[in-house]
């Protein structure tokens, strides 16, 4: 991300000070928790997109700042709730909030990040960036709670699939360079192109997470976390319904029943790769790379555009 990063470097700086002073509370045990959330920041890649799509269609200006803080608010707040959903102690190798402060805490820090983040662009007037990224958090909750539906019935259907993750994770990013267009341009010509190459962008993001679970591209061992949560990602549903009878039977069955034992989680992964599965899901997440390059395409060559390209291609080519 160094050509995102160098175009960026003045922009982020003021984006983390703006950040830094939008979750700070006058209550003492909410503001150091505060303090522990934004020392483990992540790569921030969902800010550098709010901002490079402002670039891209304009002048990044105050409410291009107050945009990239609302979409950090709301992603912090999804990964806060995520951990209390998904019991997880871990965050980024740190602990999480939930393993620090517990439940019922974090549900109400995650709360307190959606209400700053309302208040952020209500406060000045920022209402249809705050409508673009409301959505997003619709669009987000749905697609956790069709997951859980889908997982217990074991659907294998891919267009539901393809929903899902369109929901849950591109969502945001698709409301980000969304928002970042609009802040810069008040064109909605130009948002609803930017907000589409966003959604292509996380659907390919979405699709690389999914191959990580089976150890794609030497990224490590396979983890198969998905497998024990029931969780049916695109290799797996490659790889049953293009299987035989019989091994379509047995690994819906372990999946069902055994989807705790790692021999037969192991044994799902080594059928997988078999099947073409791996293969499978790595063309269909070039495939939306290349939409969301195609869209950028459409705009004339410039620094922000090679930042968005770079970007892009960091989501599929990452290793972590």
């Amino acid at each position: 991300m160094k050509i995102a990063q160098a175009l960026l470097q003045e922009e982020l700086i003021i984006f983390e000070k703006e950040f830094k002073e939008a979750v700070k509370s006058q209550v003492p045990l909410l503001d150091r928790i505060m303090r522990f959330i934004v020392n483990r920041k992540g790569k921030q890649i969902r800010p550098m997109f709010v901002l490079l799509s402002a670039r891209l269609c304009g002048q990044v200006n105050a409410s291009t700042y107050r945009a990239a803080s609302l979409v950090e608010l709301l992603h912090t707040a999804s990964l806060v709730h995520d951990d209390v959903v998904d019991e997880s102690f871990e965050r980024r190798g740190f602990f999480s909030t939930y393993a620090l402060w517990k439940s019922k805490i974090s549900v109400l820090v995650g709360d307190y990040l959606l209400a700053k983040g309302m208040l952020l662009s209500l406060d000045h007037n920022d209402f249809r960036i705050l409508q673009i990224l409301s959505e997003a958090v619709r669009q987000m909750s749905e697609g956790e709670l069709s997951q859980m539906e889908k997982s217990r019935s074991l659907n294998l259907d891919e267009k539901a699939y393809f929903e899902i993750i369109r929901y849950k994770t591109a969502s945001l990013l698709a409301s980000a360079c969304g928002a970042g267009a609009f802040s810069s341009s008040h064109d909605e010509s130009l948002t609803e192109k930017m907000r589409l190459f966003g959604e292509k962008a996380g659907i390919a993001f979405q699709i690389k997470d999914d191959l990580f679970d089976y150890g794609h591209e030497n990224v490590g061992k396979p983890t198969g976390n998905d497998i024990k949560e029931k969780k049916i990602t695109l290799p797996l549903i490659y790889t049953i319904n293009s299987a035989d009878k019989k091994m379509r039977k047995e690994l819906i069955y372990i999946l069902k029943n055994q989807n705790k034992n790692p021999e037969k989680i192991r044994y799902v992964i080594t059928k997988v790769i078999e099947s073409g599965g791996i293969g499978y899901a790595t063309k269909m997440m070039n495939h939306y790379k290349e939409e969301a390059l195609g869209i950028l395409k459409g705009f004339g060559e410039s620094d922000a555009r090679k930042g968005l390209e770079e970007l892009v291609n960091f989501t599929t080519n990452r290793k972590y």
